[in-house]
Formats: structure tokens, C-alpha cells, sequence
């Protein structure tokens, strides 16, 4: 009786000291920040409002709301805040910038940092040394047939699901995006065959750390790491308590199993590509990058850094373009008219006969590459802001200065949506992205970020998207499966569409109806 009475009391006595803790260094404010105001109640004195706000799934809307009301910064917790000043990409984001990634990246990073979470900018030099061959377009473009050969299958699974006159079909075309993406990285980075296109499953293999398999589903897998993280990244100091704490929850304990699978899986996939690498085999994919360079040299990697990198491979190199091209689709088929004029450029530079759309045909396709950025603005896939840590001696951030080792963000779904860089940001208009106005965009477009932590896979992401896209264009029309549909979304690590019901039906030709 008294063990526990002592125990509640250590408890309640633990809250009531951490609290006050709190709210003393609210009120002391060391490093100015009361002087913005505060997205939610109590905002300033603990991160738990922002923690509450990315469990509803989409914070960047509603900080969007705040900032839209001319308020340029704002305070998400003690010691972060939010930025909508343009002026900011620049300070925070931009090559000449003393910023640094934060915390968030430290406490979420494995046994090694990866190209994405490390921290520290001379071994992201040497990182990104190690794979920008691998990444280079020259490269990309050496690669593009096995981008071809998962369109290919695509299309196979699609013509067995057109919809007729007298048979419709509805099928969600948001995870078929998902199979080709993950397909397509898998073949492209580990000459790995995923077949998660031809068997329109996400079922895979995982390795535990002890080496026994299973099998688990990709996606499920993958997306709970996301809804989990998302929630509880955002107290440093506290997140691995809180990881542990969240376990009791059993919404929160099944993510964390979930998210014991998605460990295994580049687990997997790296022993089994290492398996051919030491038998001899000579294949040309990311993982020879990552051994050695054009030269032959040896990196001599660690492997458990070889595992981190194609962590990340098989994460942003998969998810990000499967939510973009979802998108770009979703725009189109809502906006009949710049689906008909980006289809008929599109036929006029394809044969008729041609599934597949030569990248090298269809790359500098204007109104196609306007559509995807327009998309990409409008609903960037990491939507939230990526947040940086200011140097210690601190850094003028759109014109203010901010305290030292205090996190700054700017979001990319709130920067695309400043009206005097996008007048009327929320209509869908490709047509802002031609000439020379559209040149004039570029330092405002951070759908892959800016600076030297940009996307090292924008190629590949461009690649991708441009040659499925075309493709299905050229080969199919397609309408939503229920008018006026209209997507939910949910942002996690990344901004999801909850689903994108569609009926495809092949095109008439013009050979057909003569």
C-alpha cells in the first residue's frame, strides 16, 4: 500500500517539477522567442500541442490557416518555429546557410546515419560524394529500361482491368502507383525483383535481426514507421521515453510491430544483394555505386551504413513519387482541360503504336513537366517543414534574427502557397510553370527542398513520373470512379491521399475508327 502511495506520489511530484521547469523557461524566454505568437495554447511551454496537432494529420493546413491570416512566424513549440516568409528558403535551406539539420533526424537515425538523417556536413559531403554518381541522370537514363519494364507490367495489369460499355471496373490507382515505384527502386537500386506489380500485392520478405524471415506487407509496414514517427519525433529529449510509454496504446504498439517488419525488409534485400556481389556477379545498380567508385576503389562502407542507405533507398525513393504521381493524375482527370492539352502533346510526340513513352521523347515535353509541378506545388509529397537548427551564435532568418540551437521550419505546402510568388494558389494552373515566368519560380519550389541537402533523387523522381504519366495518357482515358470525388489526406512523414478510385478505359484510336 505504501509502495504504491509512494509511487503516485513520485509520479505526480515528477509532472509538477517538469511543468514548472517548463513554464519557468517560458517565462524567463532566453532566447526571445515569446515574442511570436503561439499556434495553439501552451505552444510555448511544451511540444505536446504540436504532437496533438500531427496525430489529426494535417498540421501544415493548419499552420497554413495561421500564416495565411499575415502572420510571418510562428512558434510551434519552446524552442521551434514556423516560417512563411519566402525570404526564409534561402536562410534557412539555401547552400550559404549555417543551419543545420536538428534533433528530429538525430533521435529518429539508426545504428548509422543515412544520406537523409546525418547531421553532420562534412560526412554528408562524403555521403553524397559516395552516391551522386549513382544518382546522376547520365546514369538514370543507362537505367530507364528498367522503368520501361515496370510500365510494361503496369499496363498489362491495367488492360485487364479496363472498363467497357457494358463492364465497369473501379480500381484504386494510389498503391498500383506505390508497386511501380517500389518495383522500379528495388531494379533500379538492387536489380532486385519486388513483383509487386505483377502480383498486385505489397507481400514481402523480412529478415529479423536474428536472420529468421517472414512475410509482411510493404506498405503497411513502411507507412506505420510514418504515422508513428510523425506523432512522437517532435520531443527530442523525450523520445525514446515516449517510444516506450506509446507501446501501452495498442493503436501506437501495433505501428511499432508494424515497424519492426519495415526494419527487416532493407535488411533483407541487403543480404541477398551482398550474397551476389561476393559471388562475382557484376550488375549495374546502386549498390556497385555504393562499393566502390568508377575507378574501382573501394568505399569500404560499414554495413550497417550500407544498410541505412538503401533504408532510405527503398523509403523516399518509393513513396514520395508514387504519392506525386497519384497526384498529378488526380489534378488531371479533375481538370478535363489541361488533361486534354497535355495529352494531345503528348500524342503528337509519341507513334501511335508506342505503350511505352521513350523519356528521351517525352522529357522536354512543356505542358507535360508543368503539370507535374503544378501537382507537386499544389500538394508537395513532404509537405511539412523540414526543419534546421540555427548556429550557435544564432541567424538572421527573414530579416530576424533568431537565438542560436533554436529549430526553424519552412513548409513546402505553405511557401507554394504565398500569393504573391502564386497568385491564386489554390487553382490548379501548369500554365504559371512556361516561359520565362516559370523560370522565375524555381528559388520559390521546394517540393525536394533546396540547397546542398536538396533531394540527391530528383532525377530519378522526374524520370519516373514523366514516363509513366505520358504513358498512361497516351494509352487510356480515365475518370473518377464516383464524380466529384474528392481525396482525403493525411500527413505523416509524408502527405498521403487516402485513395484515388478511377475507370480506365483504352483509347479509341484514330486507326480504329477509320
Amino acid at each position: 500500500m505504501y509502495g504504491f502511495l509512494f509511487g503516485a506520489f513520485a509520479i505526480v511530484f515528477g509532472i509538477v517539477i517538469t511543468l514548472g521547469k517548463w513554464s519557468f523557461d517560458y517565462f524567463k524566454d532566453p532566447k526571445g522567442l515569446r515574442r511570436y505568437p503561439n499556434f495553439a495554447p501552451f505552444a510555448g511551454i511544451t511540444n505536446i500541442p504540436y504532437m496533438l496537432l500531427s496525430h489529426k494529420n494535417f498540421r501544415s493546413h493548419r499552420l497554413y490557416e495561421l500564416h495565411s491570416r499575415g502572420v510571418p512566424i510562428i512558434r510551434t513549440g519552446p524552442n521551434s518555429i514556423s516560417v512563411s516568409d519566402m525570404r526564409a528558403i534561402k536562410d534557412v535551406y539555401g547552400h550559404a546557410s549555417k543551419c543545420t539539420k536538428d534533433g528530429s533526424y538525430v533521435v529518429q537515425a539508426g545504428t548509422h546515419y543515412h544520406l537523409a538523417d546525418v547531421v553532420d556536413k562534412p560526412e554528408h559531403a562524403r555521403k553524397r560524394k559516395v552516391l551522386s554518381s549513382a544518382y546522376a541522370i547520365k546514369n538514370l537514363e543507362d537505367w530507364e529500361f528498367k522503368v520501361a519494364d515496370k510500365i510494361e507490367r503496369l499496363i498489362a495489369q491495367f488492360d485487364k482491368r479496363c472498363s467497357t460499355k457494358e463492364h465497369e471496373i473501379a480500381i484504386d490507382y494510389r498503391p498500383w502507383t506505390n508497386f511501380f515505384t517500389i518495383d522500379a527502386i528495388a531494379d533500379i537500386g538492387l536489380t532486385h525483383r519486388m513483383n509487386f506489380l505483377d502480383n498486385g500485392s505489397a507481400k514481402t520478405t523480412s529478415m529479423r535481426p536474428d536472420g529468421s524471415l517472414h512475410e509482411v506487407d510493404f506498405r503497411d509496414c513502411l507507412y506505420a514507421n510514418s504515422k508513428a514517427t510523425s506523432v512522437l519525433s517532435y520531443s527530442y529529449d523525450w523520445f525514446q521515453r515516449l517510444t516506450k510509454i506509446s507501446k501501452i496504446d495498442p493503436y501506437f504498439n501495433k505501428l511499432w510491430k508494424l515497424n519492426e517488419g519495415w526494419d527487416g525488409i532493407p535488411r533483407y534485400l541487403a543480404a541477398e544483394r551482398w550474397k551476389r556481389y561476393q559471388a562475382g556477379e557484376k550488375l549495374d545498380d546502386f549498390f556497385e555505386a555504393l562499393m566502390h567508385d568508377r575507378s574501382g576503389a573501394e568505399h569500404n562502407l560499414e554495413w550497417g551504413e550500407i544498410v541505412a542507405e538503401i533504408t532510405i533507398m527503398m523509403n523516399a525513393g518509393s513513396t514520395t513519387t508514387a504519392i506525386s504521381m497519384a497526384n498529378a493524375m488526380y489534378q488531371l482527370i479533375k481538370h478535363p482541360e489541361c488533361m486534354a492539352k497535355v495529352r494531345a502533346e503528348v500524342d503528337e510526340a509519341l507513334d501511335e503504336d508506342e505503350a511505352v513513352a521513350p523519356y528521351e521523347t517525352v522529357k522536354h515535353l512543356p505542358y507535360l513537366r508543368a503539370c507535374l509541378d503544378e501537382s507537386l506545388r499544389l500538394f508537395p509529397p513532404i509537405s511539412h517543414g523540414l526543419t534546421r537548427t540555427t548556429p550557435p551564435e544564432g541567424s538572421v532568418v527573414a530579416g530576424d534574427f533568431i537565438a542560436g540551437d533554436t529549430t526553424v521550419a519552412v513548409s513546402a505546402f505553405i511557401a507554394h502557397r504565398d500569393p504573391v510568388v502564386f497568385p491564386e494558389p489554390e487553382r490548379f494552373d501548369p500554365e504559371r510553370w512556361l516561359g520565362e515566368e516559370g523560370k522565375e519560380l524555381g528559388p520559390y519550389f521546394i517540393a525536394f527542398s533546396a540547397g546542398a541537402r536538396g533531394c540527391i533523387g530528383r532525377n530519378i523522381a522526374y524520370l519516373e513520373q514523366t514516363v509513366l504519366l505520358a504513358s498512361m495518357l497516351h494509352r487510356y482515358d480515365f475518370e473518377f470512379a464516383r464524380p466529384g470525388f474528392e481525396p482525403g489526406r493525411y500527413e505523416w512523414q509524408n502527405l498521403h491521399l487516402t485513395e484515388l478510385p478511377v475507370m480506365i478505359r483504352r483509347r479509341e484510336r484514330l486507326s480504329e475508327k477509320l
